[in-house]
């Protein structure tokens, strides 16, 4: 068994630690927030003062963090994780962040000679807890395969996608994706809405078909009993889908239905509701179309 530092216990973050605590390795953790160290502290974890104090204890670090400015931060700002640099310590980034991000932390790990990988994951808080999440790897293929029982105990779809910032770059295809069935199954349940028709039986209908997908097969339960909370944050989508943007922009590739996405939950965060899971972007359709799914207030069809 490893040592195993992680920073950021988030919502994803602390159900993948709370999950290598249970395989059996030695967690180190760090946050920014002191509450959530202290509860896994009594799970057993030791707590740590600043990365680089993580980074010295560990045989690998992981970061689950916000964005780029924050990973960024964490490894080679002021106390951190380059300051703990050891031989034998490999860097795992489980954080969504840009892909020329992934590589200069990369190139700059590597002259003290750590390891990096990019490791962001797929699945929601659901994925993080049961540790079913798809992991999507870039980095060394040595350091990879070290690291491969560690993704074990967190995921069940694991790809070495290929060098540095190709896990971000998967990480972006996925997002394009996740977005659009959130977008495109929020309006099919607004329509349906808005016609009079029981969107639960609509969802009933599709659901097994050639619509069939994540979005449809976990989301509506929640929707219908309007519970938003989230799983993932739909401000964090926003971040995302702006990595997907300007990844875009960077490879010369147009992405017109996620740039559509996009600006479907910036609005929804304009709107104050950016706290809320990202399958709320229903939120933003139901104010357009006048009508709340699952509501009584349904308008009647247009003629």
């Amino acid at each position: 068994m490893a040592r195993v530092g992680y920073i950021g216990l988030g919502i994803m973050g602390s159900g993948m630690a709370r999950n290598l605590l249970k395989a059996g390795h030695t967690l180190i953790v760090h946050n920014r927030s002191r509450a959530i160290v202290d509860e896994f502290a009594r799970e057993g974890a030791i707590p740590a003062n600043c990365p680089r104090e993580v980074a010295a204890q560990s045989d690998f670090v992981c970061t689950n963090l916000p964005d780029s400015p924050d990973v960024e931060q964490v490894v080679l700002g002021p106390h951190g994780i380059i300051e703990g640099a050891h031989e034998g310590l490999i860097y795992i980034d489980h954080s969504t962040i840009k892909p020329e991000t992934a590589r200069k932390i990369a190139a700059e790990l590597a002259r003290v000679g750590v390891p990096a990988l990019d490791a962001p994951v797929s699945g929601g808080d659901i994925g993080a807890r049961a540790g079913t999440l798809s992991i999507m790897v870039g980095g060394p293929k040595e350091a990879f395969d070290r690291a491969l029982p560690l993704f074990q105990a967190m995921g069940k779809t694991i790809t070495w996608v290929g060098e540095s910032g190709a896990g971000q770059i998967a990480k972006v295809a996925n997002q394009i994706v996740v977005a659009g069935t959130m977008v495109a199954m929020a309006e099919a349940l607004v329509l349906a809405q808005k016609a009079g028709v029981d969107p639960q039986r609509v969802v009933q209908a599709i659901s097994r078909g050639a619509a069939q997908c994540w979005a449809l097969d976990n989301k509506p339960p929640k929707i219908f009993k309007r519970d938003l909370s989230p799983g993932f944050k739909a401000y964090m989508q926003a971040k995302d889908l702006k990595i997907c943007i300007d990844t875009g922009r960077t490879y010369h590739t147009p992405l017109p239905l996620t740039a559509v996405a996009h600006q479907l939950y910036e609005a929804m965060v304009s709107m104050g509701y950016g706290e809320l899971d990202n399958s709320a972007v229903i939120t933003v359709l139901e104010a357009l179309a006048g009508v709340i799914v699952g509501g009584t207030d349904t308008a009647p069809a247009d003629d």
